[in-house]
């Protein structure tokens, strides 16, 4: 089978599920497993997030869906060439990916109508759904099944650990200028990690919000994960924050309980690995309960190094 994938969760499912040589073409943003990068682009943006702050990305986005429709452009051409069998995209995110009506009138286009499957996940339950969808769309169902209820033995791990402890209150920041709340699975992560998250309900997409908000509930741990950034970038966006007026009296700040994490790798993309993500965020929330485990990798704490500015 002939894959292609407009989405770099749907090119860490289809690894994850054991088709990764099935992919023929990817987008510009895939990079997970390593060599994924070395396979043909079929997507492209102007917007460069490399060079441009928090808040000119927010501003980019926001003309290109109005000018254009779309933040990504889809190379029809070559995609007429790769002759893909299979398509894995997306329907819920116009930031996240190409949109689905550019890609349906792509197909509509080709001498051969490959096979689209539109993945469009809100909660972690559905993520390890579709991830079973896809291991039956290329023929590997049994093998993806198996794999699947081992991440859910995890997360009943976690689950029972945590269970009966106090819960923190939790505000997890998908974007830090302007501040958005991050929706969809991640309440329902912070939930299965042991916290009670305060901006955002399980299933709900992400919302703007203003500091204001923020320091009005008062969270006593602040998770920040900019949606396509890693920790270290998000650690960069995060050095304005103490400049804001209220942000040294935050439980989380004066406590030392302001994280930084890899958003791209375990939050912000709904794939299997948002699974370590929970695992991650119940050693952030719960730091004396798991003993064996090191601090979170990926993840920095920011609280006292941004305190002392």
């Amino acid at each position: 089978m002939r894959v292609v994938s407009l989405l770099p969760s749907a090119t860490e499912i289809l690894h994850f599920v054991g088709a990764g040589r099935d992919l023929v073409g990817v987008t510009h943003e895939c990079d997970h497993p390593r060599g994924v990068e070395q396979l043909l682009k079929l997507t492209a943006t102007p917007i460069d997030h490399h060079s441009m702050t928090s808040a000119e990305i927010d501003a980019a986005i926001g003309e290109h869906l109005i000018d254009a429709g779309s933040i990504y452009s889809l190379d029809t051409k070559l995609l007429e060439e790769l002759e893909p069998d299979l398509i894995l995209t997306q329907g819920l995110c116009d930031v996240c990916a190409v949109s689905l009506n550019v890609v349906e009138q792509a197909v509509s286009g080709l001498p051969k109508t490959p096979r689209v499957l539109s993945m469009n996940p809100t909660s972690l339950g559905e993520v390890l759904e579709v991830t079973v969808e896809v291991g039956d769309a290329v023929g590997r169902g049994a093998e993806t099944r198996e794999r699947v209820a081992a991440l859910k033995s995890r997360l009943a791990r976690v689950e029972e650990t945590v269970m009966g402890l106090p819960w923190p209150r939790v505000g997890c920041f998908e974007w830090l200028d302007p501040p958005f709340s991050a929706g969809h699975w991640v309440p329902e992560m912070v939930r299965l990690a042991g916290g009670e998250e305060l901006f955002a309900g399980e299933g709900e997409p992400s919302g703007r919000l203003s500091w204001e908000e923020v320091f009005e509930a008062a969270p006593e741990v602040l998770v920040l994960m900019p949606c396509g950034f890693d920790a270290s970038r998000a650690i960069g966006e995060a050095r304005t924050l103490p400049g804001l007026p209220g942000w040294s009296d935050l439980p989380a700040v004066k406590n030392g309980r302001v994280w930084a994490v890899d958003a791209n790798s375990y939050f912000s993309r709904p794939a299997p690995r948002l699974v370590e993500g929970v695992e991650m965020l119940a050693r952030i929330l719960h730091p004396g309960v798991f003993p064996e485990a090191p601090e979170p990798v990926d993840a920095a704490r920011l609280a006292a190094s941004l305190a002392r500015r």
